[in-house]
């Protein structure tokens, strides 16, 4: 038994993102429209997610390309914004995600009462966004002292578009966090968004990992949901939900209907 089955009704529960669109002060977002186009799209596809069959929702800011690593505050202020008007529809437990910020994704997650969040909370990269440094030590007291005790932490051990500095392999990256970190979970990524992630290199996360459950990060997709969910513990899935599988597109029901169906085929087969 983990914390996964406290927040979770379902085993291998499958969390689908709420890829917000571009905020105030991204390069693309949309002044005509305003925040309150970002509201309405994020409720329409909270809806389909939901009444498709998610088991948990993960809100983020995914269209603030470029990323920072450390956010300004009008992003998260924004999503708190965002959270608070669409909270009398969310349904089940949600999670937030201010990327890549990991303190700000915190305060978040106090602010509306998310359940969980993921980010880069260890290591040193060579990444997209420049060398990308961590202090883990400092953000878990930072989580304590605003009260955020009870909010799990999912580590993304392998980061999208970055590669650890050190010459370390992944076994001893998962050996290393669950011992020194104590993370919640442990997200396993491909490349970017909607990249498959490899299984072998999930198979040796979940291998090193203990009892720390292993979350399936990107990737996954109708045709291996099954796969990848009988390795992972959970998993999280953005861009198969949407029209088309296009990570620009918004999300299907169609989509979300046919992928719950592969997971509750699997876990009547776990049972």
């Amino acid at each position: 038994m983990t914390w996964l089955n406290d927040v979770f009704t379902a085993p291998k529960p499958v969390i689908a993102m709420v890829h917000l669109m571009a905020l105030p002060g991204d390069p693309g977002y949309d002044s005509n429209g305003g925040v309150q186009a970002v509201v309405d799209r994020a409720r329409r596809e909270i809806v389909a997610l939901q009444e498709g069959g998610v088991d948990g929702l993960l809100i983020s800011n995914e269209f603030s390309l470029p990323y920072l690593t450390k956010t300004e505050p009008i992003t998260a202020i924004t999503m708190a914004r965002i959270i608070g008007e669409l909270s009398d529809i969310i349904t089940i437990p949600f999670g937030v995600n201010v990327l890549w910020d990991a303190v700000a994704s915190i305060d978040l997650a106090v602010a509306t009462g998310a359940k969980y969040v993921r980010e880069i909370f260890t290591g040193a990269y060579g990444s997209d966004f420049g060398i990308w440094d961590t202090n883990v030590g400092a953000t878990a007291r930072h989580r304590m002292a605003v009260g955020g005790g009870d909010v799990r932490l999912l580590f993304n051990i392998v980061p999208e578009a970055a590669a650890y500095i050190g010459d370390r392999n992944i076994a001893q990256v998962a050996k290393s966090t669950v011992f020194n970190c104590r993370p919640d979970g442990l997200c396993v990524s491909g490349l970017t968004a909607g990249a498959p992630t490899d299984t072998s290199v999930l198979s040796v996360v979940k291998n090193n990992a203990g009892d720390t459950p292993v979350v399936v990060n990107t990737g996954v997709r109708l045709s291996n949901v099954k796969e990848q969910l009988s390795i992972a513990d959970a998993a999280i899935v953005g861009t198969a939900f949407k029209k088309d599988s296009v990570f620009e597109n918004e999300v299907e029901l169609a989509n979300v209907v046919a992928l719950m169906a592969e997971v509750k085929a699997l876990r009547a087969e776990l049972n």
